[in-house]
């Protein structure tokens, strides 16, 4: 308790700047790979994405990314077995954040797309086995983890390669493919919205107090997909049919019809993705805040002040503006070669997965979802389509990702303790 009275308002210092450095790892990464698929598709350029992401992922971050967070990362650490040393916590989540940050770097630097979920329990892990014991992890929640880095791949990787499928039957092999997907437009266009307001309505929203029943949520997202449609359709109307360009690439007006829709998509899953995994991403740092400003108190909730939120949004916005463009390069060019219509199917399928993880409670990575969609979306051409060696580092990278982050976590633990024990 002397320890967080004396040094409280450096811990919460350090706090900051580390906390700022992991969100900029956030945004050098995770943010990173929701935006991979619409520039690959050529939808959206990177600056584009830049000032997209600026505003939406910050926004989501402020808007709905959450009042209350716990300050124990989702139930990994026993509470108990730290209360009478509060300390230890405030150093464990130091050693995290910093951990998790340099982790988030290395791989950006390399365009290799790592979990910021997997990183920042790998760092919890780590510290809390080598500072407290084996016995105050939950290994059966990181068993539940380890599980998911096969599951969301493949589910994601499905649902890609089915509406890649729908496409080709509905639209690509008819007869008159550019009148088909103007009809067909619409519909692929409210199934963005519908779903994308899902994933905001049930994981987004809870932190606004505005809980939805799943029926009050279908038809809240069937109303707002209908909208966009209605919008959507407006552009697609516009839309004409380029003669030049068609005899280059057969489907390039087709293309031109997905292209809009790709860019809401954009929009709107940063900013699904700024409600949640930012918020997520900065629980340590609220953990570190909420001991110091209790005078030592664990408690399993911490309230999450707004500056907190700012900062995160601010990190994120950074990273993906310095960093995000080799993350952004590997999700969106190297894996397969993207369309606007891959990549409507690749970002879809993704935001799909996440939805039906956020109902069934499966802990999963929206990092590895959108490599496995991108991956299913491919493979609708065959296995020749897909790098399998950008494949095969990118698995590398998540199997070493929660060992490297706990070993990192592990060391600086034990550096803070001895610096301020």
């Amino acid at each position: 308790m002397e320890i967080i009275s004396e040094w409280g308002f450096l811990f919460i210092g350090m706090a900051v700047v580390f906390g700022l450095y992991m969100s900029w790892g956030i945004g050098a990464n995770d943010v990173a790979n929701a935006m991979g698929v619409s520039v690959g598709s050529g939808a959206i350029t990177v600056k584009q994405a830049i000032i997209i992401a600026a505003i939406f992922e910050f926004a989501g971050a402020f808007i709905a990314g959450g009042s209350v967070t716990s300050t124990i990362r989702k139930g990994i650490i026993d509470p108990a077995s730290i209360a009478g040393s509060p300390e230890l916590l405030v150093y464990g989540m130091l050693a995290a954040l910093l951990a998790a940050g340099i982790w988030l770097m290395v791989a950006s630097t390399r365009g290799w797309p790592v979990s910021t979920t997997h990183t920042i329990v790998g760092a919890i892990v780590g510290f809390a086995v080598a500072g407290i014991g084996v016995d105050a992890v939950n290994w059966g929640k990181l068993g539940s983890i380890v599980a998911s880095w096969i599951v969301s791949p493949l589910i994601g990787g499905v649902i890609a390669l089915l509406l890649m499928m729908s496409i080709r039957k509905l639209i690509l092999n008819t007869e008159n493919p550019f009148d088909k997907a103007k009809a067909w437009g619409p519909v692929y266009i409210f199934l963005v919205g519908w779903i994308v307001s899902l994933v905001t309505l049930f994981k987004g929203l809870k932190h606004l107090h505005l809980e939805f029943s799943g029926l009050e949520s279908f038809v809240v997202a069937t109303i707002f997909g209908l909208i966009v449609a209605f919008i959507g359709k407006i552009m697609i109307n516009r839309i004409k049919v380029d003669a030049n360009a068609d005899r280059d690439y057969h489907y390039a007006s087709v293309e031109k019809v997905f292209t809009p829709m790709m860019v809401f998509t954009a929009c709107a899953m940063a900013f699904a993705h700024g409600s949640n995994d930012v918020a997520n991403g900065i629980g340590p740092m609220a953990a570190v805040v909420s001991v110091v400003q209790s005078g030592g108190d664990i408690g399993q909730k911490a309230g999450l002040p707004i500056w907190i939120l700012v900062l995160g949004g601010a990190g994120i916005v950074a990273g993906l503006a310095t960093m995000g463009y080799k993350v952004m390069q590997t999700i969106g060019t190297k894996i397969t070669e993207l369309t606007p219509t891959r990549g409507y199917c690749a970002t879809l399928a993704a935001a799909t997965t996440v939805v039906l993880a956020s109902k069934t409670g499966l802990p999963v990575s929206t990092t590895q979802i959108a490599v496995g969609a991108v991956m299913g979306v491919g493979l609708a051409r065959g296995v020749g389509a897909i790098d399998l060696r950008v494949i095969g580092n990118i698995v590398i990278s998540w199997l070493v990702t929660l060992p490297v982050g706990g070993l990192l976590a592990a060391f600086f633990f034990f550096l803070i303790k001895a610096i301020f024990g």
